[in-house]
């Protein structure tokens, strides 16, 4: 107990504005507000796992719109909105009146009379999810003000074309859990490599989120990736700016070799490149696909040339003391297991597989946290309540030694 109220005076104390605004790409936010998401994260975990009830909303709903296929992402909003007290619901754009026509502006209203957050994931189309997102938050902006809707919920980016902020600040959650705080990534080398894949089309919002992040904490963050495979040219200026606002670091290498390389923390990723997602995005929109499919061959034939891309236990000996930290978001391209030839060896996930868990295991009391901040102005308070009546989350049987 002495640790969640050392939290929520922590809390109290962090200079916030999230309860005005979206959290859609982190490096919007200043650090008090990224550090705000992270506690809140740790005291709603720290209350389950003390059997304390966190539910804030006796009644409301969650509406999710999942654009491209989610497994870890899905199961981890429903968990977060079940932590809150709020239900589920799936708008399916397909059975809805979408298919038909219908705005955004409306349909952003229509589903919202009742609900408190709205999770959208959106990374199929370079230069549309990001914007889908700020288009929702603007309907809801003007339902609000007009007094359509009774509340302004929080729009959650559950991934989009350029960030993917559940994700990078479970990461960055777990590094703090992992090496004691953030004051102890000071100084931390992180490899963001890219990995050979037998897939195509994987969204580049994984490893720009890291980059725009970890450069927030003053870590010493290297790009890796092959000629070609490049990130979006502007995220790669953010990076480089918060490092040098951090006193951190960013580099760019054209060798996993040289960026494993004394690393503390390796996170080896496929992604498409840049340029191929632009692409994609033109014939996705045209309906071109016999075009996707010529796409799809190309681009994995030019995967196939960078196989030697592959994280395996030699790669790992050249990590600081060869026992740097491997990260992945999930699911891994397994060699051996997964696919004939993928990411990772067999081996090396197997080491770290339970670790990858925990770190996945932060992303739902990462999305409860940012959800809480958007809908209270003080979440500390609300927590701090929750805390003082100590309603237990589930039932101790007499004898059960539960």
């Amino acid at each position: 107990m002495g640790r969640i109220s050392g939290l929520l005076t922590e809390i109290g104390q962090l200079e916030s504005g999230l309860h005005a605004k979206d959290l859609l790409l982190t490096w919007e936010q200043t650090p008090d507000e990224l550090k705000q998401v992270l506690k809140v994260a740790e005291v709603l975990r720290l209350m389950r796992a003390e059997n304390i009830d966190t539910r804030v909303f006796a009644t409301g709903i969650g509406v999710s719109i999942f654009r491209d296929n989610s497994t870890r992402t899905r199961f981890s909003y429903t968990t977060a909105l079940n932590l809150l007290g709020l239900g589920q619901q799936d708008l399916d754009e397909g059975k809805s009146q979408i298919a038909h026509g219908e705005t955004v502006r409306e349909t952003a209203n229509m589903v919202s009379f009742c609900a408190e957050a709205v999770g959208i994931r959106d990374d199929m189309y370079l230069g549309a999810g990001n914007a889908y997102m700020r288009e929702v938050g603007a309907a809801l902006d003007d339902g609000f003000a007009n007094g359509v809707l009774p509340q302004r919920p929080a729009v959650v980016n559950l991934q989009c074309d350029i960030d993917h902020p559940t994700q990078s600040m479970a990461d960055l959650a777990w590094l703090q859990e992992h090496f004691g705080s953030l004051d102890e990534l000071r100084g931390k080398k992180i490899a963001m490599t890219w990995a050979y894949s037998p897939s195509y089309g994987k969204p580049l919002s994984v490893p720009q989120g890291v980059i725009g992040l970890m450069t927030r904490f003053g870590m010493d963050v290297t790009l890796a990736h092959p000629q070609g495979y490049d990130l979006i040219p502007a995220v790669v200026k953010v990076a480089q700016k918060n490092a040098k606002a951090s006193g951190g670091s960013f580099r760019q290498v054209a060798s996993m070799e040289e960026a494993f390389k004394g690393a503390d923390i390796v996170y080896p990723k496929s992604w498409a490149p840049y340029k191929v997602m632009q692409r994609r995005t033109v014939l996705l929109r045209a309906g071109d696909f016999d075009g996707l499919k010529a796409l799809e061959k190309t681009c994995l034939a030019q995967n196939a040339e960078h196989q030697h891309w592959h994280c395996d236990e030699a790669m790992m000996k050249r990590t600081k003391g060869g026992k740097a930290l491997y990260m992945h978001c999930l699911p891994a391209d397994i060699t051996g297991l997964s696919c004939e030839r993928g990411e990772v060896s067999q081996g090396v996930f197997e080491k770290y597989r339970i670790a990858t868990y925990k770190e996945a295991g932060w992303k739902p009391y990462i999305i409860a946290a940012m959800i809480l901040a958007r809908r209270y102005a003080d979440p500390a308070r609300v927590l701090g309540q929750l805390l003082a009546d100590a309603r237990p989350r589930m039932k101790r049987a007499p004898g059960s030694g539960q």
